[in-house]
Order: C-alpha cells, then structure tokens, then sequence
C-alpha cells in the first residue's frame, strides 16, 4: 500500500527538512480540496485588469518565492 512507501519514504528525510515536507503535503492537499469544491473554467479573466496588475512585483516579494 502507498502508505507504507511514504512512511518509508518519510524516515529518511533529514529532520530539519520535514517541515519542508509537510507544507509540501499540506498545500497539495488543500489544493485537492479546492478543486473539488470549485473546478476552474479555462479563459480570459473577467472585468477590467487595473494598472497595478502590470506593475513589476517588489524585490522582497520576488525573493520570498525563491
């Protein structure tokens, strides 16, 4: 069964990397439930993009999503 895997997988993951891992899981998971709850529609956005949409982000934002 997958469990077993994981779990073995799991135990040889250095400890200070498993909170790495954790949010890994927890945001694939909540991103599962998300789809169930509201499949997304393919297309062009609705409304009007206002001029912030078109603006370079912050150099600190950037860094935080290295």
């Amino acid at each position: 069964m997958f469990i077993e895997k994981i779990v073995q997988e799991l135990q040889e993951i250095p400890e200070d990397k498993l909170a790495e891992v954790y949010d890994m899981i927890r945001y694939f998971r909540l991103g599962l439930s998300q789809e169930r709850i509201q499949p997304r529609t393919p297309g062009l956005l609705k409304g009007k993009l206002g001029d912030a949409f078109f603006e370079a982000l912050p150099e600190e934002e950037l860094q935080q999503r290295e």
